[in-house]
């Protein structure tokens, strides 16, 4: 099944708190398996030894080839023991930022958020931690959670479990417990898992969804008539992806030093840079093999100077955001970035605005120089989030920018990135090919704002991303 029939097909279904949608975590909202991410972190730091790791893997093999599948995860519990739950819950929230947000499905998160749309309860069901559950369903606005408890003691791990390890029938059984306390209606519910264990879980509900099952899960799945959920895998990078962005690379520098190059020759660098912006953008793209799907272009023209704000999810959104600028404007970015070698080339061309946002004095005075070079013609483009998000969803908008179109008196256009993150996330440094999806949307009027009226304004139009977002226009 298509993961957007079922969003139509649920969206088509009825309302209500009633109905609950319950969702495995490893394998299911994410690819791979969080616990990994909790185990390598534990080896670098020292905090399991070459024994306790065999002895876990030896396990881990004997549950696979028909022994106690649960045995491995008491093991990797009580491997715990002595751990503060302080500690442990700053490593959940940081393995989640570097290692976990990046692997979330986009379409679980859709059919999650289809879910909320419709006013259902979504409940994240699993045999994980709390501090793998916790981090994960922050992100995707889940607020009910059944999952393995651990036992503490004074702020300390035991190492033991509290009530059962939710593995295979106890995790069915949660379920059903879940469904009697909160008068959720079963026979209306829907399941979505991907393990071999989960056939009792997604039995419990109407509406069984399993996600790249395993061989036991998938086979009663064609006997039973449930529909297998198609999810495509987070892109890899292979060959092509690496030698597209050292061939990226190599057009963004050719293309700014021919600009460089036609500036000095017509003794116009504003010419120059306006030639070799675009073409340095442009060639990067296309030879990493990033398209560009825009909606909304036509508003990039509407109001010029402006303000130009986008969402951060990648090193990829400056290069996209050339490319569709494409004249007669500049950025801002943080005082560290000046020192970045990757900002270099821009820096000599681009003539970029660096903040350094722990001195007050030095922000104001580079605000107020930028204002200058607004009125005289050259747009903005910042990210106002002031860093990249590990996730699609937009982090809080800082008010710079809106302090910067009132006293220049121009116009704010939010630029929409849906999926940059998923072709570069992050920390990663390899372009996956593929297409971005852009939303330009309409130019905001700021002639009447006031900066006590900000507190609401930004708000509001970070509200307009997390819309677009939610609901891409056609």
């Amino acid at each position: 099944m298509n993961p957007d029939d079922l969003i139509a097909e649920i969206e088509a279904g009825p309302r209500g708190s009633h109905i609950a949608a319950f969702f495995d975590l490893d394998g299911t909202i994410v690819s791979g398996f969080t616990a990994t991410h909790i185990l390598r972190d534990q080896l670098r730091k020292g905090q399991v030894g070459a024994g306790d790791l065999a002895k876990l893997v030896l396990t881990a093999v004997d549950g696979n080839l028909g022994g106690d599948p649960t045995r491995a995860g008491d093991l990797g519990l009580a491997s715990l023991r002595g751990h503060l739950v302080d500690s442990m819950e700053e490593m959940g929230d940081r393995l989640f930022v570097q290692k976990i947000a990046g692997t979330i499905r986009p379409q679980a998160r859709a059919i999650i958020k289809a879910h909320q749309r419709m006013g259902h309860v979504v409940v994240l069901a699993s045999a994980a931690t709390r501090f793998q559950t916790g981090p994960v369903a922050r992100e995707l606005g889940i607020n009910d959670i059944l999952c393995t408890e651990l036992e503490v003691e004074d702020g300390v791990l035991t190492g033991r479990v509290v009530g059962k390890f939710l593995w295979g029938e106890p995790k069915a059984q949660a379920v059903r417990r879940y469904a009697r306390e909160h008068d959720v209606d079963l026979s209306q519910s829907y399941g979505y898992a991907n393990g071999d264990e989960d056939v009792a879980f997604l039995a419990s509900t109407a509406h069984p969804h399993p996600i790249a099952p395993g061989r036991a899960l998938r086979e009663t799945a064609n006997l039973q008539g449930w529909p297998i959920l198609d999810m495509s895998e987070p892109l890899r990078t292979g060959v092509r992806a690496v030698l597209g962005t050292a061939a990226a690379a190599g057009g963004l520098n050719a293309g700014l030093i021919a600009g460089a190059v036609l500036g000095a020759v017509r003794r116009d660098k504003r010419a120059g840079t306006n030639v070799g912006i675009p073409l340095a953008c442009d060639s990067a793209l296309a030879l990493a093999g990033v398209k560009l799907n825009v909606v909304g272009e036509e508003n990039v023209w509407k109001a010029r100077p402006a303000i130009f704000i986008g969402n951060h999810q990648s090193s990829l959104d400056p290069v996209i955001m050339g490319s569709l600028l494409r004249r007669d404007f500049t950025g801002i970015s943080k005082a560290e970035a000046r020192f970045d070698p990757r900002m270099l080339a821009a820096s000599l061309f681009l003539d970029p605005v660096f903040i350094d946002r722990s001195n007050s004095g030095q922000s104001r005075e580079a605000l107020d120089k930028l204002t200058e070079r607004i009125r005289s013609g050259t747009s903005i483009m910042i990210f106002p989030e002031g860093t990249r998000m590990p996730t699609p969803e937009p982090g809080p908008f800082k008010k710079g920018a809106f302090h910067m179109a009132m006293q220049a008196g121009v116009p704010i256009v939010p630029v929409v990135f849906r999926n940059a993150g998923q072709l570069l996330a992050p920390h990663a440094t390899v372009v996956r090919p593929g297409t971005v999806d852009v939303c330009v949307l309409e130019p905001i009027d700021t002639s009447d704002w006031t900066p006590e009226d900000l507190n609401t304004i930004v708000p509001g139009v970070r509200q307009l991303f997390v819309d677009t977002l939610e609901k891409w226009p056609s």
